[in-house]
């Protein structure tokens, strides 16, 4: 079961870097009745789609007992760049376009879950999302 925890947990974050792919592939929005609302939600989803992926490179690190702080900062380096890629293919499909401000937005999310994990997990005691990374560090990393 450890195997399999581990294995999962390191490839669901390129399972999500295929999502991004795919939602940033889709021409054109759909028109929703509720407009005000709608750009609320997209513009907010900007900050958690990859602070998600980041947190997802921190899990796979964590369960393979390898959440150091320099795969930490590695990892939130990778989710950035693939942020800025996101931006740049957005540009090349119909009825989207690059926009530096969604790229700020997605760095801000990494950011913030950045420290949180800093602040959690390096941490003399493990708290916040460090005792998520520290259970899956105990739990499914090889001994």
């Amino acid at each position: 079961m450890r195997r399999f925890a581990r294995i999962f947990l390191s490839v669901l974050p390129f399972v999500y870097m295929v999502f991004i792919w795919i939602l940033s592939s889709l021409p054109a929005d759909a028109v929703i009745r509720f407009s005000f609302y709608d750009r609320i939600i997209k513009e907010s989803l900007h900050l958690i789609e990859f602070a998600i992926l980041y947190g997802l490179f921190a899990v796979a690190l964590a369960a393979n007992g390898r959440l150091t702080k320099k795969g930490n900062l590695i990892a939130a380096a990778i989710s950035a760049l693939y942020g800025a890629i996101d931006e740049i293919h957005q540009s090349f499909v119909p009825y989207r376009s690059a926009d530096i401000f969604d790229f700020v937005k997605d760095i801000t999310g990494i950011l913030i879950l950045y420290v949180l994990t800093v602040r959690g997990y390096f941490a003399p005691e493990k708290r916040g999302i460090g005792r998520l990374y520290g259970f899956l560090e105990k739990y499914a990393a090889p001994r």
